[in-house]
């Protein structure tokens, strides 16, 4: 690993991919003062701060106001949606990349052994079509209710499966026991999973915003708490994972800082600006 608070070319600008559902953001959906003084600080100081999630686009542009960040990049849908923040356009949004695939496959055998999980596709920039409706505060955006074999009818870029009573576990079995290898799959947390193009994480739409920025891969930073973020530590030339991520995510990282309740990114934020 090299630092990137320990090159010699220091004055050249860093990519911070920010995960936000347990890392930025509390799991009541709170943001400390803290965090919002050290994105700032660091995007005051030219540095490029890059919300990377599993959310939806529509549920990132949220934060990302809360944060103050109104022109920059966000990487949604675990890899899948990348954009470019722009106040000046309809959106507020450029789509810069999208990636898509066919859902049908994926879905029709995990209903098969799922009968009565919830399944819902996104629909960039809009919301979600579902086979039945999903709890309040879930999902994001208009949520359209269709018949099962509509999900598929056109590509996507994310399929989630909500499936109570099923633990993370045993979705991880279902998914190698199913032969899952045309897709790239999350589990976020017990009874929810998330489906994307085969090959997609947060990593590949980070790699692309990096070449864009024209940001040397040493000067790249990513913090995160959670599966989908695995790939994106292992990215970055210095990954942290939380305090309360679990093994395999901190064995991924090059180091790990405090849990969301003692604001551990907050202080990863802080440690890449100058001391005061």
């Amino acid at each position: 690993m090299t630092d990137p608070r320990e090159t010699t070319d220091a004055a050249e600008p860093l990519l911070v991919a920010l995960d936000i559902d347990g890392t930025l953001m509390s799991y009541d959906q709170e943001l400390s003062d803290d965090v919002r003084d050290a994105v700032a600080d660091l995007r005051a100081a030219g540095h490029h701060v890059v919300l990377a999630s599993g959310r939806s686009l529509i549920a990132m542009t949220p934060v990302a106001e809360i944060l103050g960040i109104d022109r920059g990049w966000v990487v949604a849908s675990n890899g899948a949606v990348t954009a470019r923040l722009d106040p000046d356009e309809p959106d507020g949004y450029v789509l810069e990349d999208v990636v898509t695939f066919d859902p049908g496959p994926a879905l029709r055998l995990l209903r098969e052994h799922l009968p009565d999980a919830r399944y819902a596709v996104e629909d960039v920039g809009v919301g979600f079509r579902m086979n039945e409706l999903f709890p309040d505060g879930e999902l994001d955006g208009v949520h359209r209710v269709v018949e099962f074999d509509e999900l598929w009818s056109g590509e996507v870029t994310r399929v989630v499966v909500r499936a109570p009573g099923s633990t993370s576990e045993q979705f991880h079995e279902l998914v190698e026991r199913l032969g899952l290898d045309d897709v790239t799959y999350a589990v976020g947390w017990t009874a929810w999973m998330d489906l994307a193009p085969l090959g997609v994480t947060k990593a590949t739409g980070l790699e692309l915003v990096r070449r864009t920025l024209h940001v040397q891969p040493h000067r790249t930073v990513a913090v995160g708490d959670g599966r989908n973020d695995v790939e994106m530590l292992r990215w970055a030339s210095r990954g942290v994972a939380m305090g309360h991520a679990d093994d395999v995510v901190q064995a991924a990282a090059d180091e790990v800082t405090g849990t969301i309740e003692d604001d551990g990114a907050a202080r990863v934020l802080q440690s890449l600006l100058p001391a005061r």
